[in-house]
């Protein structure tokens, strides 16, 4: 299991469309699950409003042009090592869609201490 962390980091992100399945699950729900079951320490998966990508087909939100395939971003930040441990696993995952990895530092990770907020306007 990964331990807290602070300081410097890494950000995984996981670009796939919303249709995208891996065993029976869609894929976004899938790779969360993985990543749980990694001890990574935490992932968010966000559904995009638009977006396209090697296809320069366009996926939107419009009403108009109401897409079944909207642009999902799946987002893990945790160490370098066991982030590239798991970028082993997404391997078999992601047959489509792109994958970043980027230096972030880690400013806060878990409960928001009380003098923080009382800091805050």
């Amino acid at each position: 299991m990964s331990p807290k962390i602070t300081g410097e980091a890494y950000r995984l992100r996981v670009y796939v469309g919303e249709s995208a399945h891996y065993h029976h699950l869609p894929l976004y729900h899938a790779i969360v699950l993985e990543a749980r079951k990694m001890g990574l320490a935490g992932a968010t998966v966000v559904r995009a409003m638009e977006g396209y990508g090697p296809s320069n087909r366009i996926h939107t939100a419009n009403l108009i042009d109401l897409s079944a395939d909207l642009p999902i971003v799946i987002e893990i930040v945790d160490s370098e090592e066991y982030l590239t441990q798991f970028m082993t696993v997404l391997d078999g995952m992601v047959t489509g869609g792109l994958v970043t990895l980027d230096r972030v530092h880690v400013v806060q990770y878990g409960k928001v201490r009380r003098n923080m907020v009382e800091g805050m306007g």
